[in-house]
């Protein structure tokens, strides 16, 4: 019998961030694709858009009218998935019938007043003040007493939800600490007692080694695709220093952590020429005023693009029923990105 080849051989692979296991079937990605195409979104958009909700000087959904902002805008979410206000209250009917009253806060972060600029479109310095508006948010809801979790995030395109095509993230806030965040404090906490090392620090020093699943690197923070990922060009953007959120970075960290996304989106976009759809989000300590050494600062990208630009991932069947799987390994999903262009693909015949 042939001896096992992982780029060849159906295999599991552990999340040590999640404690959860994933399928990758390589032999899979030789299939012919007769299933659904996606149509991309139109990449067009004028600099200001007078029907946008988000543009500077328009009136929103519920009346307000945005101020003529000129860099980034923040605001209270109309339409926010939790309330400051929400009246305490729970339900237990024989502990398996049992609900919690969540309060919270959201917001919206417009990236730029320009309708058409994506992250990866936008100069390094112009994401510096997205990165340092992160900052002053988490800063500001953490301090609330009753925030125990600031979830930074962006939906970008049509196809992971974005309800508005005006680049813009959001936050939620919240009393409680989320799912994901929650198990990988578990799972960061279990290793820290046992190694007094953070568990991102060491895994780090192994990719670094390795240098197969290495996307793209500064002096103060890398990006690779995990050995665990599940989404076909999954990314995690890791802190080379091992801090617990981004209040703690330096003023040159930030410029590195605004350098990292800017290059890694542009190669999202090179993938396939269009503007590359993906949620994303900011994993860092809760806010419960622990000190939770254990944590280290990182950035997870979720794209659901799989062989082209009209051919995503679903999360289904197996999926849903037993655990994530995966066709393409995160090697050749690394390599791909690593080879692409830092110039973006719209400019690259001017460069």
């Amino acid at each position: 019998m042939a001896a096992f080849d992982s780029t060849e051989h159906p295999h599991r692979r552990f999340n040590a961030l999640n404690g959860e296991w994933v399928l990758v079937s390589p032999h899979r990605s030789k299939r012919p694709w007769q299933g659904q195409q996606e149509t991309p979104d139109a990449d067009q958009r004028p600099a200001y858009d007078p029907g946008c909700y988000l543009c500077p000087g328009n009136t929103r959904a519920n009346g307000s009218v945005n101020p003529a902002y000129a860099s980034t805008f923040v605001f209270d979410n109309d339409f926010a998935a939790l309330l400051p206000d929400t009246p305490a209250g729970t339900i237990d009917e024989g502990g398996l019938l049992r609900a919690e009253a969540e309060s919270g806060v959201g917001r919206v972060i417009c990236f730029s007043p320009r309708h058409d600029l994506t992250l990866p479109e936008m100069s390094t310095p112009d994401i510096r003040q997205v990165v340092d508006l992160w900052v002053d948010e988490l800063k500001a809801l953490g301090a609330q007493p009753d925030i125990n979790y600031v979830q930074i995030f962006e939906n970008k395109g049509q196809m992971m939800g974005c309800s508005n095509p005006h680049p813009h993230g959001q936050i939620w806030a919240q009393r409680t600490v989320p799912s994901e965040p929650a198990k990988e404090t578990v799972q960061q906490l279990a290793y820290y007692q046992q190694h007094g090392r953070t568990l991102l620090a060491d895994y780090l020093g192994i990719e670094l080694q390795k240098r197969e699943r290495v996307v793209l690197e500064n002096e103060h923070f890398m990006v690779l695709v995990p050995f665990w990922a599940v989404w076909p060009f999954e990314t995690l953007l890791v802190a080379r220093r091992p801090v617990q959120d981004i209040t703690q970075l330096t003023p040159e960290e930030r410029d590195a952590l605004a350098d990292a996304i800017r290059r890694l989106t542009i190669r999202y976009d090179n993938l396939f020429n269009i503007s590359f759809p993906y949620s994303a989000g900011l994993h860092q300590r809760p806010t419960d005023g622990q000190e939770h050494p254990e944590w280290h600062l990182h950035m997870h990208f979720y794209p659901p693009l799989l062989r082209s630009a009209t051919v995503r991932k679903f999360m289904v069947g197996y999926e849903m029923l037993g655990n994530p799987q995966r066709d393409i390994t995160p090697e050749f999903s690394a390599a791909k990105l690593r080879s692409l262009p830092e110039v973006h693909y719209k400019t690259l015949g001017q460069a």
